[in-house]
């Protein structure tokens, strides 16, 4: 079939493919790669496994099936215990030399991730209101064409003002609320529910 009066996306000279100005590319899944490229050693420790004030975050991934999704990836990204970001954006000095404010960490057989990390603190909104101590998180796995993002609360914090929690219904803020465990605190993400009040996480846009 001819071409003719379509101009190609990516237009070279030919013979000459060092002139394409390339694009974006399409959306891939994320494949069983993720496990070989992405890891590397110390990606769940957001701090030092047994330093001051560490804790165990479990974030455990559940298909729609309610079956563990062994080849899920998750990633934190976290305030520190005072609310401050390791992040140009953020101005405000660290006091802990040894957080690194970001994590990532393959699943396990159980689909459970386990991140040693601190309990953050509450941060400021660009309004002048305060938002709860959360953890941001992000979930890749096989079949999915982008990641999905949702956040971690803590049970004994102030949740009821938080402007995130509150912009959901009330029925699905407690979906985001993690228990508290012997060693810190875990959540349960179920990411498909084929009943729009069922179980399934509530996911944000970024």
């Amino acid at each position: 079939m001819s071409n003719t009066g379509f101009a190609p996306r990516y237009p070279v000279v030919p013979g000459d493919f060092t002139t394409v100005e390339f694009g974006p590319t399409p959306s891939q899944t994320v494949g069983p790669y993720l496990h070989i490229g992405l890891p590397w050693p110390d990606g769940p420790e957001v701090v030092t496994p047994g330093a001051d004030s560490a804790i165990t975050i479990s974030i455990r991934a559940l298909d729609g099936r309610r079956e563990p999704m062994a080849d899920a990836l998750v990633e934190i990204w976290q305030a520190d215990a005072d609310g401050v970001f390791t992040h140009p954006d953020d101005p405000r000095p660290q006091t802990n030399p040894a957080f690194r404010g970001f994590g990532r960490c393959p699943a396990d057989a159980t689909g459970t991730a386990r991140f040693s990390t601190v309990k953050p603190g509450a941060n400021p909104t660009g309004d002048g209101g305060i938002e709860a101590p959360h953890l941001n998180v992000s979930l890749f796995a096989r079949g999915m064409l982008n990641r999905l993002v949702t956040r971690l609360y803590f049970p004994d914090e102030a949740n009821a003002a938080d402007p995130v929690l509150e912009s959901l219904p009330e029925s699905q803020r407690p979906k985001l609320i993690s228990t508290a465990t012997a060693e810190g605190y875990h959540l349960d993400i179920i990411v498909q529910d084929p009943n729009p009040d069922g179980d399934e996480t509530p996911f944000f846009h970024f």
